[in-house]
C-alpha cells in the first residue's frame, strides 16, 4: 500500500486486474487464500439463519425463548468482537498470516464442538468459538491481501474478500437446503463450518508473511523476496524504496518505541480522521440493519406469509445468490466508480428499499385473516386458551392469535384458502399435524398474505444496493486508509466496532419485531441509512487508487468539503511517488 504506481485507472482497472493476475497467478493466489477468511465470515453469518429453524424443533426451550434464539445467533457476535480485538494486536505482535491461522484454529474447534452439541448451552459455547475465528479473520484477511497488492488493483483484490464472505453466506444457504430432510440437520449444517476453516489453515502454511510487515520487523531481505515476486520488474525497486521510505520516516518521527496508545491514535491527525471514517462506515454498515437479512432472513420470510421451513430457506438462497452477485459487481466498479459513488448510491437503494420493505410488512399486519370462532372451536382440546377467555374473541385476526402467549398459539389456514378465516390453535407438533394432515397451512411466526412475494422482492433490492458498496467498501477503506505502524491497531479497533454493532443488531432484532412490530424495524433502519448517507458525504474520503502517502497527505490537510463527484485531477506521475 505504500508507494504503488498510480496511473489512469478509472476505465481500465478491471481489466487491468485481470491482465496483472494473469500475468501473475501468484497475486490472485494470495488474495484468495487469504480471503478463504471472508468465506469463514459469510458461512457464519448464513448458516445459523436455516440452522435456528431445526434447533427451535429439536430444542423446545429455544423455541419458546426468543432471547435463547438471539443467544445462540449473536454469541457468535459477540465472540468476534473479541476476536477482533485480539485481532489487532496479533497482526502487529505475529503477522498477518499468523493471525490467520489461529482464526482458522479456533473456527475449527467452534464447528466441532457445534457439531456434537447435545444441548443449547454447548451450541453457545461453540459459537463463541467460531465467533472468535470470524473476528479475527474478519480484519486479517482484508489487511493481508491490500498489503500484498499493487495499488492500481488493490481495490478490485481486495473485493475480492468481499465476494467470498456473500459467497459463504451463499454455500450457507445451499448446505442449509441440502441438509433440511437429512437426520441431524442443524448439526450438518454447523459442522460443515470446520471444512472451509481446514482448508485454509493447509493453504496459509504455503504462503509467505505480509512483507509490508516484514519489513516493518527488519527482515528486509524477506520482505524483498516476496515484493519481487508480487510486482512487476520494472516497478520493484521503485516499491521497495517507497517502502523503505515510509518505514524510515515513521522510525524517525516515533523513535524505536513500538508502544501505541489510544492518546497517540487521537493526536495523530491523519489516524484520528482515519478512524473517525473508518469506525463510522463499519458501524452504519451493520445499522442500516444488513445483517438482520444474512441472519434472520427465513424468519423474515416466515413473518412475511410464508409458512414452510423448507421455502422459507429457498428464497433466503434468492437473496444470498444476489448477494454474491453484488459482491462481483464490487469488483468491477471498485477501481473504476471509487469508493465513494459506490458508497453513495448503495445508501440511496438501501433507503428505498427500506422504505418498500416498511410498507410490506404494514400490510402484511393490517390485512391478516380473521379467526374463525367455528373453526377454532371444532376441536375442544385444542382451541388457544386465551381466544377462549377473551371478551372480544369476534376482533381477533392472525396477528392477535400468534401474540397470544399462555401458552404460545399457531395459525391454521382455511381449507378455502390462505387468505380466509382461520383457527387459532395451542402450538405444539401434534396440532400442527393435526393441520397439516387436513392440507392446511400452519403459521407461528408471521400470518398468511398476498404480499409475501413484495417482501422477497424489497429484500431482493435492498442486497443489490447494499452488496457492492456498503457491504465490500467499508473493509477496503479500512485496509488501505491508515499509515502502516497505526494499520494493524486501527484495522481492529473499526473490525471490533463493526462487531460490537453487529451484536447489537443480532441480539435485538427478533425482540423489536415483537415490541414495535417488523414494519416500524424497518423504518427505524430506513432513518437510519439516511443518517449514514450524510456521513459518507460529510467524512469519508475518495481513496481510488491513491498511494499510501498520498492518502495520509489527504487526510492531513482535508478539510468538510461536499464535490464528492468531482474526478480526480491529473494522476500522479510515476517518477514524483515516495513511500
Amino acid at each position: 500500500m505504500e508507494g504503488g504506481i498510480h496511473g489512469g485507472a478509472d476505465k481500465s482497472a478491471f481489466r487491468e486486474c485481470f491482465s496483472l493476475t494473469w500475468k501473475n497467478p501468484y497475486v490472485l493466489r494470495l488474495a484468495f487464500s487469504a480471503g478463504i477468511g471472508g468465506l469463514l465470515f459469510g458461512y457464519d453469518t448464513g448458516v445459523i439463519s436455516g440452522a435456528l429453524l431445526y434447533i427451535k424443533e429439536d430444542f423446545k426451550t429455544v423455541d419458546r425463548e426468543t432471547w435463547l434464539q438471539e443467544m445462540i445467533v449473536s454469541m457468535a457476535v459477540a465472540g468476534a468482537i473479541v476476536g477482533a480485538a485480539i485481532g489487532g494486536w496479533a497482526n502487529d505482535k505475529f503477522g498477518r498470516r499468523s493471525a490467520i491461522l489461529m482464526a482458522d484454529f479456533l473456527f475449527l474447534i467452534g464447528a466441532i464442538i457445534m457439531a456434537v452439541a447435545p444441548n443449547p448451552s454447548l451450541i453457545v459455547v461453540g459459537r463463541v468459538f467460531v465467533g472468535l475465528g470470524v473476528g479475527m479473520a474478519s480484519m486479517t484477511a482484508p489487511l493481508y491481501i491490500s498489503e500484498a497488492s499493487p495499488a492500481k488493483i488493490r481495490g478490485a483484490l481486495v473485493s475480492t474478500n468481499g465476494f467470498l464472505i456473500t459467497g459463504g453466506q451463499f454455500v450457507s444457504y445451499l448446505i442449509n437446503l441440502t441438509f433440511t430432510d437429512v437426520k441431524g440437520t442443524w448439526r450438518w449444517m454447523l459442522g460443515i463450518a470446520g471444512v472451509p476453516a481446514l482448508l485454509q489453515f493447509i493453504l496459509m502454511f504455503t504462503l509467505p508473511e505480509s512483507p509490508r510487515w516484514l519489513y516493518r520487523k527488519g527482515r528486509e531481505e524477506e520482505a524483498k523476496a516476496i515484493m519481487r515476486r508480487i510486482y512487476s520488474a520494472e516497478d520493484v525497486e521503485h516499491e521497495i524504496r517507497a517502502l523503505k521510505d515510509s518505514v524510515e520516516s515513521e522510525i524517525l518521527e516515533e523513535g524505536s518505541s513500538e508502544k501505541i496508545n489510544i492518546t497517540k491514535l487521537c493526536k495523530t491527525k491523519t489516524v484520528r480522521r482515519g478512524l473517525i471514517a473508518g469506525i463510522g462506515l463499519q458501524v452504519f454498515q451493520q445499522f442500516v440493519g444488513i445483517n438482520t437479512v444474512m441472519y434472520y432472513s427465513p424468519t423474515i420470510f416466515q413473518l412475511a406469509g410464508f409458512a414452510s421451513n423448507r421455502t422459507a430457506i429457498l428464497l433466503s438462497l434468492v437473496t444470498a445468490g444476489l448477494n454474491a452477485f453484488g459482491s462481483i459487481i464490487s469488483i468491477y466498479l471498485i477501481d473504476r466508480t471509487g469508493r465513494k459513488k459506490l458508497l453513495i448510491i448503495s445508501l440511496f437503494g438501501v433507503i428505498v428499499s427500506l422504505g418498500l420493505l416498511t410498507g410490506v410488512f404494514y400490510e402484511v399486519t393490517t390485512h391478516a385473516p380473521a379467526v374463525s370462532s367455528l373453526e377454532t372451536q371444532r376441536f375442544n382440546n385444542v382451541t388457544c386458551p386465551d381466544y377462549n377467555s377473551s371478551l372480544k374473541a369476534q376482533t381477533w385476526d392472525c396477528m392477535t392469535c400468534l401474540k397470544a402467549s399462555s401458552p404460545s398459539c399457531g395459525f391454521c389456514s382455511s381449507p378455502s384458502g390462505k387468505e380466509h378465516p382461520g383457527a387459532c390453535w395451542v402450538s405444539n407438533d401434534s396440532v400442527k399435524d393435526l393441520c397439516h394432515n387436513e392440507n392446511r397451512l400452519w403459521y407461528t411466526r408471521g400470518c398468511p398474505s398476498n404480499f409475501g412475494w413484495f417482501a422477497l422482492l424489497g429484500l431482493g433490492l435492498y442486497i443489490i444496493f447494499f452488496s457492492p458498496g456498503m457491504g465490500t467498501v467499508p473493509w477496503i477503506v479500512n485496509s488501505e486508509i491508515y499509515p502502516l505502524r497505526f494499520r494493524g491497531i486501527c484495522g481492529g479497533i473499526a473490525a471490533t466496532a463493526n462487531w460490537i454493532s453487529n451484536l447489537i443488531v443480532a441480539q435485538s432484532f427478533l425482540s423489536l419485531t415483537e415490541a414495535i412490530g417488523t414494519s416500524w424495524t424497518f423504518l427505524m433502519f430506513g432513518v437510519i441509512s439516511v443518517i449514514a448517507l450524510l456521513f459518507v458525504v460529510v467524512c469519508v474520503p475518495e481513496t481510488k487508487g491513491m498511494p499510501m502517502e498520498e492518502i495520509e497527505k489527504m487526510l492531513e490537510g482535508r478539510s468538510l468539503h461536499f464535490k464528492f463527484w468531482k474526478k480526480r485531477s491529473q494522476p500522479v506521475e510515476k517518477g514524483n511517488q515516495t513511500a
